[in-house]
């Protein structure tokens, strides 16, 4: 048996150098240590020996093994550490390149147009306040004026849920109804109403049927229409510029007597006329006009001690004439490569 031994030692070496990656290191310690593997084979053979040799032979056996695996390890750590060089070297971060840009997100035009509106209102001591979107009858037309059967019904083409009573709202002046009913006719109202309206009214890429409103109420006493044309001037030099100036044409609504058209200089041609105001020199903002008489009685309130104003306006408007945007669905578009179009406008405006 130490003959075997001895041949197996003079093996080594050989073998050894036969060894080039993890496989062949595989290969040689299977060859010499797996169950078949040549020193494997050698325990057998322990059972014919003496006592003597038993004990001799046993401790050549264990030197050989510790041997073999002494220097398989010590070729395994050779082959983990070239390894682990040539993976640094290709996975090199050459700190001289820029570095990768990230996206990041940007506000939505329309909510950034919505919220400006809602600072500068909130300044002048006004709420903020919501409803709900799906509307009854009463509230979105009767009580503003609109009784059944008339045609400014139909000039709203509304979206009728349920028979003619269950609608979504065409505008968020039920919003400013519900503020005036709560109140009972006995405090002032200031507020403002931005929120989704809903009309069949899609015919190009100018309109929705579905699009964001804001409007205005204040009731107090002994306001005119001096204090809506003075609000209406802060909040278009604020969105427009300090340049802009404001006009009222006479226009008619059902809710408001007298109506007017509210209109601004045109902010890019200055009254010299271009395809924005259409050679005119102003352009079309919103309509508003002094709260109908019928509307504040409708609401508990006494024409002859209160008085009021109310606006509207479409915030699509108003961010299609700041940020020169020809199509609606801009604004639910998801592209930031778009909104950063507008927040460098948004810079250089600034």
């Amino acid at each position: 048996m130490l003959n075997e031994i001895k041949k197996i030692e003079s093996e080594l070496e050989k073998k050894f150098a036969e060894i080039k990656n993890f496989d062949d290191l595989n290969n040689v310690k299977t060859y010499f240590l797996g169950k078949k593997g040549v020193v494997s084979a050698l325990g057998p053979m322990m059972a014919s020996l003496s006592s003597e040799e038993k004990k001799e032979c046993g401790i050549k056996l264990n030197e050989l093994k510790n041997k073999i695996n002494d220097k398989l390890d010590e070729i395994k750590e050779k082959f983990e550490a070239i390894e682990l060089e040539t993976k640094l070297k290709s996975e090199a971060i050459d700190v001289t390149l820029p570095a990768t840009k990230l996206n990041i997100g940007s506000s939505n035009i329309l909510e950034r147009i919505i919220e400006e509106v809602e600072e500068l209102f909130m300044s002048m001591g006004y709420d903020v306040v919501d409803g709900p979107e799906l509307e009854e009858d009463r509230f979105n037309f009767e009580l503003l004026n609109i009784p059944k059967g008339h045609p400014a019904r139909d000039a709203q083409d509304t979206f009728y849920i349920e028979d003619e009573n269950i609608l979504l709202r065409s505008q968020t002046s039920p919003v400013q109804i519900r503020t005036m009913l709560e109140y009972k006719g006995e405090k002032p109202v200031r507020m403002i109403c931005p929120g989704k309206t809903y009309r069949r009214d899609d015919d190009d890429a100018t309109h929705s049927h579905q699009f964001m409103q804001i409007e205005g109420l204040l009731v107090d006493k002994n306001i005119s229409l001096s204090d809506l044309k003075g609000t209406f001037d802060v909040l278009a030099k604020k969105l427009f510029g300090p340049d802009i100036e404001t006009r009222f044409r006479p226009s008619y609504y059902q809710f408001t007597e007298p109506s007017v058209e509210t209109d601004i200089s045109c902010f890019n041609c200055h009254g010299k006329g271009c395809n924005i105001c259409k050679n005119t020199g102003w352009i079309t903002v919103s309509g508003a006009g002094m709260v109908h008489p019928n509307v504040l009685r409708n609401c508990g309130y006494d024409p002859s001690v209160w008085t009021g104003f109310a606006f509207g306006f479409g915030a699509e408007r108003l961010a299609m004439l700041k940020y020169g945007i020809s199509d609606i669905r801009t604004f639910y578009m998801t592209d930031l490569r778009e909104l950063k179009n507008f927040d460098r406008k948004e810079l250089n405006n600034d």
